[in-house]
């Protein structure tokens, strides 16, 4: 399949300056000689993104993603290396971007179009679907500088997918706006899939991704440090939380490479559904029966660890289902020293038939950081179920008939 995006070797820098000189006496007087930083953002990123598919850019804050976005979509040059792009482009990559704050929404949604190759005509056409998309109704002849963040989203998202792109390029959009707006966001998404567009997509939220991605890739100071499909670079993003990976600390170089958190010292050994150790064969279980989920920690750790723990059962469409986090709760931390063993207990496992996984984290008590975290990928299986009754949630339902045809209103 024919390639929409093609990053090869692309690295870009950053000047960081120490020192900033205002007036016209210090600008001659140190012309040429103000002391920088060379800040590299991005460090020789080479992958392809064929067309129809989405891909998933995962990283800490200021691991890279937004500014590679901005050079597959022309705002920034690299320093190095070239970026070929087929097709129309469309990015929603920051808030507000392309929009003055002294016009209104009306005269923005031209300007902002204009800006990502549209006609007046074209624009004129489409006007009131984009209006319609961002469900701003009257405000939309209000100045913008009185827009809430989320109606700036609302305007930019509604600008950018109505201009019918062949790359769509998403930056974290869906974490403003309320879940009405995210939802219809998703679903224009997942529409634009079905229609064979090629969506690079950003987000800080590894199960959104997970959800919507075919693939993903994850950005660690700028440096392109793992992918493939999607639970691979999820994988790939917690090895590196657990290793303190952050902006200001890089467990890559040398200098830096103390002990990660955890060290490896706690380990999630053993999933066990009613009994049966997961690894060994995915655990049938019948909808709206007891279950039981037995989770083996191993700390090697010499003082003991106080740890949270998180599970998540997921769906085969890598949608969570259900999730308890002990924290929040109000439950005790657990006490990990040696082998410790955890029970969950569901007394009605509602889960509709299918495959489901399971996802286990551990967070310090202390801290609130991730100590572990595994996934055991199709753990157990929902069968049976009574006929003609599918879904997500699986509850047993009676049905009555009465004959009205003699009764008066």
């Amino acid at each position: 399949m024919a390639s929409s995006v093609e990053v090869r070797s692309v690295s870009k820098q950053f000047r960081l300056f120490q020192e900033k000189y205002t007036s016209l006496k210090e600008k001659v007087i140190h012309l040429g000689k103000v002391p920088y930083e060379v800040f590299p953002a991005l460090s020789d990123i080479s992958f392809e993104v064929e067309q129809g598919t989405t891909l998933g850019l995962l990283g800490h804050n200021g691991s890279g993603k937004s500014t590679l976005l901005k050079c597959i979509a022309g705002i920034l040059a690299p320093t190095s290396g070239e970026i070929l792009v087929r097709g129309r482009v469309a990015a929603m990559l920051e808030l507000g971007a392309g929009f003055h704050p002294d016009l209104s929404g009306r005269d923005n949604i031209y300007l902002n179009a204009s800006l990502l190759g549209l006609s007046r005509r074209e624009v004129d056409r489409r006007f009131d679907d984009i209006v319609d998309f961002s469900e701003l109704g009257p405000f939309v002849e209000n100045q913008v500088k009185f827009y809430s963040s989320g109606m700036y989203a609302r305007l930019g998202f509604a600008v950018a997918v109505n201009m019918d792109p062949d790359v769509l390029l998403v930056d974290e959009v869906l974490a403003v706006g309320d879940a009405n707006f995210q939802l219809k966001c998703i679903n224009k998404i997942k529409s634009f899939q079905k229609e064979g567009r090629t969506i690079i997509f950003v987000s800080h939220s590894p199960e959104l991704v997970r959800g919507i991605c075919d693939s993903a890739f994850v950005l660690d100071h700028g440096r392109l440090v793992g992918g493939g499909p999607t639970a691979e670079a999820i994988t790939v993003l917690q090895q590196f939380q657990l290793a303190g990976s952050s902006l200001l600390f890089d467990p890559a170089r040398d200098q830096n490479r103390a002990i990660p958190a955890g060290d490896g010292e706690v380990q999630l050994s053993r999933l066990e559904v009613n009994g049966v150790q997961v690894d060994q064969r995915a655990v049938d279980v019948e909808p709206g029966q007891q279950a039981e989920v037995a989770i083996e920690v191993e700390s090697s750790a010499v003082h003991a660890t106080f740890a949270h723990l998180e599970l998540t059962i997921i769906n085969a469409n890598n949608i969570p289902v259900f999730s308890f986090n002990t924290r929040d709760m109000g439950l005790d931390a657990f006490v990990l020293r040696g082998t410790t063993q955890a029970t969950a207990r569901f007394d009605s496992f509602v889960a509709g038939p299918g495959a489901y996984s399971a996802r286990i984290s551990l967070y310090s008590e202390e801290t609130g950081a991730l100590i572990e975290s595994r996934q055991w990928d199709n753990a157990l299986v929902v069968r049976g179920g009574r006929r003609g009754i599918s879904g997500t949630v699986a509850m047993d339902v009676s049905i009555f008939a009465e004959e009205l045809s003699n009764r008066r209103l």
